[in-house]
């Protein structure tokens, strides 16, 4: 064997033995970038949704893909990005890192921490875009959501796994409807994940004390993307919130996630889509603001027995102008979800809050989100107030009415008193079935207006002395029997007589 062929065998072994192992990267460059997108030429097999790694070390999310280019969202400061800079694709899908460590916490939509605590451990990553669960895999909604409002639980209830719609102007208390919920949730075994997208950092920052005040921060989780933030951000911002809910939906708890507001996540993406150069359709949102919106609410679910039995239940926010819901996106979300709340802000104006609008709020879960205590006393409550409205209309220009249009029109104006509720002070089931059982079964109709206010406060008082006794049984029991029909009766007949 000559000496050349002797060097190729040992070269031979050598590389046979070597552990060095090629690997490809994809790279592209960057054409341009503006407003927290970027257009990068190469990346030619690069998918939806995967990471890209930029030269300057920020990272961003493929949302876009074009025959010569692909768009990108930057997560994070897109002014230290320049045009020509080399861009990777790292292969990977955008995820959220979660662990359980993740309550009580405040993070931004791509998992960081926000409140100058410790970076959490992330026992796992979950996708930000994932495939909601199919029919097989869910049951029927049955089991409430408890508000603690008295309007909401009696005439449009919300049950675990329901996509449920807060609509109204602004200013008329849609984020106090939120924060009611949440603080009712402390005894009820459900964790709250409370998403802020476009908001104040100041208003956000009041809502976390108040949170904390209460000890409800606990069991809650704030996903923030404030109005600070690049649009980019605020459009992720709902899908990490939902991620990290299905995070602990899959571990078989109950979990209800709040998005304060879609108008703004959609403003946010119509930004970008504008940016991206896609073509405008109505009201400038480009062709797809509906599948925008209906990917994230379908992932609302109650899960099969066979999944572990936990619940998503998404109760969206929409701001109105004008309270106009026939406008793009009011209509949009209003067709995806489950039911609507309407607060109206000529009943907010005129004292009545909640301003709930009974005629146009609706649950299509209805009556099997109810307890059978709920059930028993609210009856016809919801058709008695909206025809009350109606004819409450036409009365004003009426001189005379016979007797029993007088008794149904004060039987109304009572309801509605009895309806209205302080902020921040939700009432537990057995509180509920009380305060409804007064004014429906005729107990205030001799009372005079003027001391319903009283009589509530005087009720209010007597659920944690006298009365405790049958609001823990109403609340153990979640049924009224003949035994505690007589106590509710005693307790309000007792209650009047003291105003």
């Amino acid at each position: 064997m000559s000496v050349f062929d002797q060097y190729i065998k040992d070269l031979e072994q050598e590389l046979s033995q070597s552990k060095t192992q090629k690997r490809a990267e994809e790279i592209g460059y960057v054409e341009e970038v503006k407003d927290g997108v970027a257009l990068i030429h190469g990346l030619d097999q690069a998918f939806f949704g995967e990471i890209v790694q930029f030269e300057s070390g920020v990272k961003g999310t493929v949302i876009d893909l074009l025959p010569e280019m692909v768009g990108v969202i930057v997560l994070g400061d897109y002014l230290t990005i320049r045009s020509g800079e080399v861009v990777k694709a790292t292969g990977n899908i955008l995820s959220v890192p979660i662990s359980d460590e993740i309550l009580g916490r405040v993070v931004n939509p791509l998992g960081e921490v926000l409140d100058g605590g410790n970076q959490l451990k992330a026992d796992v990553r979950y996708p930000v875009e994932k495939i909601a669960p199919g029919v097989v895999e869910r049951k029927s909604v049955g089991v409430p959501v408890q508000t603690g409002i008295i309007a909401i639980d009696a005439l449009t209830p919300i049950g675990r796994g329901q996509r449920q719609l807060i609509i109204g102007d602004r200013g008329t208390g849609k984020t106090t409807v939120a924060i009611d919920t949440i603080l009712n949730q402390k005894n009820e075994n459900m964790i709250c994940i409370y998403c802020a997208i476009g908001q104040k950092n100041s208003k956000v920052t009041a809502t976390i004390e108040l949170l904390k005040a209460r000890g409800a921060m606990e069991y809650t989780i704030v996903v923030n993307a404030s109005a600070a933030d690049p649009a980019t951000l605020q459009y992720i911002a709902p899908y990490s919130a939902c991620a990290i809910g299905e995070y602990f939906m899959d571990k078989g708890k109950d979990v209800l996630v709040i998005y304060d507001d879609l108008t703004k996540h959609a403003y946010a993406y119509r930004e970008v889509s504008l940016i991206l150069r896609r073509p405008a359709g109505r009201e400038a949102y480009p062709g797809d603001v509906f599948y925008l919106h209906s990917r994230l609410l379908e992932r609302a679910a109650r899960l099969s027995d066979a999944k572990g039995g936990g619940s998503l239940t998404a109760l969206p926010f929409i701001e109105t102008q004008a309270n106009d819901v026939s406008a793009y996106i009011p209509t949009n979300v209003i067709s995806i979800t489950d039911g609507q709340i309407f607060l109206e802000s000529d009943l907010f104006n005129a004292g009545v809050r909640p301003a709930i609008n009974v005629g146009l709020s609706v649950s299509r879960v209805g009556g099997a989100a109810q307890t059978k205590a709920m059930k028993q006393v609210a009856g016809r409550l919801k058709l008695d107030l909206a025809q009350y409205r109606s004819m409450a209309a036409f009365a004003q220009f009426e001189s005379e009415l016979d007797e029993e249009t007088k008794k149904f029109l004060a039987r109304g104006a009572r309801a509605t008193e009895i309806l209205k509720q302080n902020k921040y002070a939700p009432y537990s089931l057995g509180e509920q079935a009380i305060m409804i059982s007064a004014v429906t079964k005729g107990f205030l109709d001799e009372l005079a207006m003027d001391k319903i206010p009283a009589f509530k406060e005087k009720l209010r008082d007597a659920f944690t002395t006298r009365g405790k006794k049958t609001v823990d049984t109403i609340n153990a029991k979640k049924v009224i029997d003949e035994d505690t029909e007589k106590e509710i009766e005693k307790l309000i007949k007792d209650t009047i007589a003291l105003v």
